[in-house]
């Protein structure tokens, strides 16, 4: 099947340039037409030809502007995985960053990631999935100043256990691949790299849904 996305063109450089700094709503809204054709349509081009790759992917939303000159910079999508595990991406002036996510985690969420996280089998999983990842990643979240009360502060893995949510990201590589249908592969192999991560985190943190009554 033939691809639909055959790069951001260099345009899009140059619309995102006009919307740089705190640009004003009329600023904003004569380039609103060229940001959707050179901007955030390419997004959801490559999105659609990854769920054409991998049927995983197929559960996506691409951002629109909203009101906040952020988004009008930065053009955000997300596939779901599961619920509150997602892969993020972002294209803007500095190019194209992926992201596995845990974040915005449901009620509960928390306590089953801690949990995980202490178990010994599945705590240890997740320690050589992070040590796994390339360089390139960076690891973030939403981090404690201390760890949970729970838990004995010289638990083995007491630097994991602050973690109320979970993010690695890394850009896109070459830099010029954003600019053609390489992209698409790019992105690919970046989902690849984050396969292990998100699939630890939808087994040991995603809350399964009540059974229904019989």
């Amino acid at each position: 099947m033939p691809r639909l996305f055959t790069g951001w063109p260099v345009q899009a450089l140059d619309v995102l340039h006009k919307l740089d700094g705190v640009p004003t709503t009329q600023v904003r809204e004569h380039n609103r037409r060229d940001r959707e054709r050179l901007v955030r349509a390419p997004m959801v081009a490559l999105l659609s030809d990854l769920a054409d790759a991998d049927a995983r992917y197929a559960d996506f939303s691409v951002w629109h502007f909203a009101k906040d000159p952020f988004w009008w910079q930065h053009q955000g999508a997300v596939v779901r995985m599961a619920r509150n595990v997602e892969i993020g991406l972002r294209f803007d002036l500095d190019g194209l960053h992926v992201k596995g996510a845990w974040h915005y985690p449901d009620p509960g969420q928390v306590r089953q990631f801690r949990s995980a996280v202490a178990e010994d089998d599945s705590g240890a999983e997740l320690v050589e999935i992070l040590a796994a990842l390339p360089e390139r990643f960076e690891v973030s979240g939403d981090v404690m100043k201390r760890g949970p009360r729970e838990y004995p502060p010289d638990h083995p893995r007491a630097d994991l256990l602050r973690y109320r949510s979970l993010v690695a990201t890394r850009p896109v590589h070459p830099e010029e691949a954003v600019h053609s249908a390489a992209a698409v592969d790019q992105v690919l192999e970046v989902a690849r790299e984050l396969d292990a991560l998100l699939g630890w985190l939808a087994r040991h943190v995603v809350i399964p849904a009540p059974r229904p009554p019989r």
